[in-house]
């Protein structure tokens, strides 16, 4: 199989992930499950003042957050996304969920590939739904 389309960047930070082959298939396996077909990701890990530069600029929340998906599909069922990632919020997320950093990475992953695929966490129904694909799809992780 060729590589998938899935690419990996960092700005301002020094960050990256390990086992990116596995990551790369347990990312594109939950998007088939879904139904969709993976175009191109990327996902660029950053810092928080990075982040909330672009939450400023694009969605108008003066607010730090752990991750930002930028959709940019252009066919149904076919996704093409940024995901913007914020290492210092991912860790000090998984201090305070009392995890390890690779399981609240993932999870925050996931997130990300999950708004993609239409899922939202809006709502608290929505929000309980999100977190139960995001419990199922980390069950599947092989790292």
């Amino acid at each position: 199989m060729s590589k998938l389309p899935i690419h990996f960047f960092n700005e301002d930070t020094n960050f990256k992930p390990k086992n990116l082959t596995t990551l790369r298939t347990w990312i594109n396996n939950a998007i088939i499950l879904e139904d969709f077909q993976l175009d191109e990701l990327t996902f660029i890990f950053c810092s928080d003042q990075y982040l909330i530069k672009l939450n400023k600029e694009f969605l108008n929340h003066d607010t730090f957050t752990d991750i930002i998906t930028f959709d940019n599909s252009t066919q149904p069922h076919k996704i093409t996304g940024d995901i913007f990632i914020s290492i210092e919020r991912v860790k000090e997320n998984a201090k305070s969920f009392n995890t390890t950093l690779t399981n609240e990475l993932n999870r925050v992953i996931i997130h990300g590939v999950l708004h993609l695929l239409g899922y939202t966490d809006k709502t608290k129904k929505d929000k309980g739904l999100m977190t139960e694909k995001e419990d199922f799809y980390l069950k599947k992780m092989d790292l």
